[in-house]
């Protein structure tokens, strides 16, 4: 995972913006509506069909909640919660500062996403600071995909595409299912964790992770594993998680419906 900021420190020294050397589309992204959690990044998300009046979701990271990683097998639901985020204009400039109501849904079992619920609306949040929130797509995304990883926490986009899809990513004690794998112009490090993933203008998945010193399978060394179960490592190769089945597992007033219709996300 890279929630880890201490080697990110020495990386990124300042937190002015920063645009990834290699752009990855004509319609460049932006920061606005990306937010920067204490140790993560994260998005104001919503899908397409999804209400302004709906209360606000704010998407990140299992491993970025703020009591820790989600056991593997654990699925958190409807957890208070009162965290705030910082959430950021197109230049990346500080917008306000948005609070939860609750987590909705959590977890880093076969992928690795936290929903926040906020106490403001889509509908208060565009009225407040003149902010959309980026849409959730929901189709799966494509391989060769131009994508654009947006960090709120260090203001930086890294840009890049899909060079493929994993079928199972292990990380320590977790595993993932059909994880994105990026092409080599996404170095993205701690801190960015929680990142949406920008493809053609909607977020296709949220960024969590990368082998950072060439191990096997362990911590902050994901390895990946084919249908045959052969492993192979990929040094310094980064990764996301899709998130184009998250639009089913929601009501419209952004309510967790895990058992509704075409969700396919982990149950308690």
């Amino acid at each position: 995972m890279t929630r880890r900021l201490l080697g990110a420190l020495l990386t990124a020294a300042t937190a002015t913006v920063l645009l990834g050397t290699t752009p990855a589309s004509a319609a460049a992204a932006n920061f606005a509506g990306t937010v920067a959690l204490s140790n993560c990044s994260g998005s104001v998300v919503k899908p397409a069909a999804t209400p302004d009046s709906a209360p606000a979701l704010v998407m990140s990271n299992g491993h970025c909640l703020e009591a820790g990683f989600p056991a593997p097998g654990q699925v958190i639901t409807n957890r208070s919660s009162s965290r705030t985020f910082t959430l950021l204009n197109s230049g990346g400039g500080n917008a306000g500062t948005l609070r939860a109501k609750k987590i909705v849904y959590g977890t880093m079992t076969d992928t690795d996403v936290s929903l926040y619920q906020l106490t403001t609306t889509y509908a208060q949040i565009k009225s407040s600071y003149g902010i959309s929130p980026l849409e959730l797509s929901n189709a799966h995304p494509t391989a060769g995909a131009a994508i654009d990883v947006v960090s709120g926490y260090w203001k930086r986009i890294y840009s890049c595409n899909i060079d493929g899809f994993v079928y199972r990513l292990k990380e320590g004690s977790w595993t993932w299912k059909d994880s994105i794998r990026y092409t080599s112009a996404c170095q993205t490090i701690g801190g960015t964790s929680g990142s949406p993933i920008v493809s053609g203008g909607k977020v296709v998945g949220v960024n969590n992770t990368g082998n950072e010193d060439g191990a096997r399978c362990t911590d902050n060394n994901p390895c990946e594993v084919d249908q045959a179960g052969n492993v192979t490592v990929h040094y310094k190769t980064n990764y996301g998680q899709e998130t184009y089945g998250i639009p089913a597992c929601l009501t419209a007033a952004n309510e967790i419906a895990l058992t509704q219709a075409g969700c396919t996300l982990p149950r308690p």
